[in-house]
């Protein structure tokens, strides 16, 4: 199928434009539904099964969490491309898997390896915390999340959010990219790192506004991530779009 012109002109990026890309993100979903939503509902299963089988485990369950919310990113590249070609639909979708495109699979190992050193750092800071060993999630509640004094939860969320800000910068342009044009993925990685620095308070905001709606999915039981999964793809695109529009010529 040939590429159609993009039907949304780029604007300059502010702090209004999370919500634009948001915007354009659920018309593109409305506009076709199908590919988004079952990209949403394999994922949402995918994630009630490690749930299940990780259920006991609070350092399973933990990794396995960290694992879904780095790789989930990558099974929905297929997404960018169905708002890249306006009438793209899932065989286009599968068409991008087929190809077997050695640069995704290749970062997708690079962000399992950012989620496994979060995992074991993680582990490190609440053993080494922790007045009880935390073996199982309810352990974690009760000893971690809800205590009265302030300090080893807060830390668990600082580290945690230092560790994601790198992965974020180095994601948020380099996926739709490596969708959109043929470079490396060292070329890809340093473009989203330079569309981060130049545009520090919009990036920061749209990460702020991901972590959010990630939470919103988490705490219906992964019900919302059905909608939000493809919803937050879809944006996603136009965020790398306007994010380059000035170095990409567009």
């Amino acid at each position: 199928m040939d590429l159609l012109p993009a039907s949304t002109p780029t604007q300059p990026v502010t702090l209004q434009s999370p919500w634009r890309w948001l915007a354009l993100g659920w018309a593109d979903l409305r506009r076709n539904p199908l590919p988004g939503l079952a990209h949403g509902v394999l994922l949402t299963a995918f994630g009630w099964l490690l749930l299940w089988a990780a259920r006991d485990q609070f350092w399973l369950l933990a990794g396995a969490f960290s694992g879904f919310l780095i790789v989930a990113p990558i099974l929905a590249t297929g997404l960018y491309q169905v708002s890249r070609q306006q009438r793209a639909g899932l065989g286009e979708v599968v068409q991008l898997w087929r190809s077997g495109d050695g640069r995704l699979i290749r970062f997708g190992l690079l962000l399992g390896l950012a989620g496994t050193g979060w995992v074991l750092t993680s582990a490190g800071l609440i053993t080494w915390g922790s007045p009880v060993p935390i073996l199982k999630p309810m352990d974690f509640l009760r000893h971690v999340v809800l205590v009265r004094q302030i300090g080893l939860f807060e830390a668990w969320l600082l580290l945690g959010a230092l560790l994601a800000a790198p992965v974020f910068a180095s994601t948020v342009v380099a996926l739709p990219m490596l969708v959109d044009r043929p470079v490396s993925v060292m070329a890809a990685v340093a473009e989203s790192w330079r569309a981060v620095a130049n545009h520090p308070g919009p990036t920061a905001l749209w990460a702020v506004v991901i972590a959010l709606l990630v939470v919103v999915g988490m705490v219906t039981a992964l019900l919302g991530l059905v909608v939000l999964i493809p919803l937050l793809a879809h944006a996603s695109w136009h965020a790398y779009r306007d994010l380059t529009a000035h170095r990409m010529g567009r």
